[in-house]
């Protein structure tokens, strides 16, 4: 019953979402967007019984940023929304998924289709233009998901962007929390695993902390795969500060970070 109840209100969220993007943000300002935006998905995460801790967000950059992490779950965007909202490079199956779909073309998300080689540079100059213009941009060069565990190689082809902007690479990386200070792979959306039964394994295992670190901005210099093995070292320190702080500690790192909480999320409203 109460996973039930969370899927009902989790829906209704997402239509209320949908409202607000196709009837009021037409006539908002980009500011206010961002703001709508990440009050709504810290309200989504509230729905999931997820909670958000940022770490170092004072190396935050919010102009001509290309955000860098590494890739659990479908809620990866929505945690990085509730820190930051920022429009996602993301796999162009997502378009097709019911009111998510329609949610991220919205919110200006760039669908690269991942079968065909040529497309990786299209993507790369859509996202050079969309940096030089002063935006953000957030993708993940794993190319998948993982159970947040350990990392996967980082493909290089999209941080041509960055170069070719001269904007800075900031990585992030994150790492989800069960109630008992353990790291969890609840939320991670693996293998053959449905939207649906993702949702289902995370709700009936939270409640989950989201953990965010902020990496320091990496320079636009050298080329794509020395700028992507940069990026790695640092969400890879990042990965393992965090799992320092959990009760299955890997090899010692010490935990530098900040650590400045941000609230569950404000309740609903007609502007969340």
């Amino acid at each position: 019953m109460r996973v039930m109840l969370a899927k009902l209100r989790l829906a209704l969220h997402l239509l209320c979402g949908a409202w607000i993007v196709a009837t009021r943000f037409p006539r908002l300002t980009a500011a206010r967007r961002v703001e709508i935006n990440r009050i709504w998905s810290l309200k989504l995460l509230e729905l999931v019984g997820m909670r958000l801790v940022v770490h170092n967000d004072a190396a935050r950059l919010d102009q001509r940023t290309l955000v860098v992490g590494n890739h659990i779950s479908w809620i990866d965007i929505y945690v990085i929304n509730a820190w930051r909202p920022t429009p996602f490079v993301s796999k162009a199956e997502v378009r097709a998924w019911p009111v998510i779909g329609w949610l991220a073309a919205q919110l200006d998300t760039v669908f690269l289709q991942r079968e065909k080689r040529r497309d990786a540079k299209r993507i790369m100059h859509e996202l050079a233009t969309r940096l030089e213009a002063g935006g953000c941009v957030c993708m993940f060069p794993e190319g998948t998901t993982s159970d947040g565990l350990a990392l996967l190689p980082f493909h290089s082809n999209l941080f041509q962007a960055a170069l070719a902007a001269q904007c800075a690479v900031q990585p992030i990386c994150l790492l989800y929390e069960d109630s008992q200070g353990r790291q969890s792979t609840a939320p991670a959306y693996v293998g053959d695993t449905s939207l649906l039964e993702s949702l289902d394994t995370l709700l009936r295992n939270g409640p989950v902390t989201a953990h965010l670190y902020v990496g320091e901005p990496i320079a636009p210099v050298g080329d794509r795969r020395e700028l992507a093995a940069q990026a790695r070292q640092v969400v890879a320190a990042g990965l393992a500060m965090l799992q320092a702080g959990t009760k299955t500690p890997p090899e010692s790192v010490p935990r530098e970070a900040q650590s400045p909480d941000l609230p569950a999320g404000p309740a609903a409203s007609a502007d969340s």
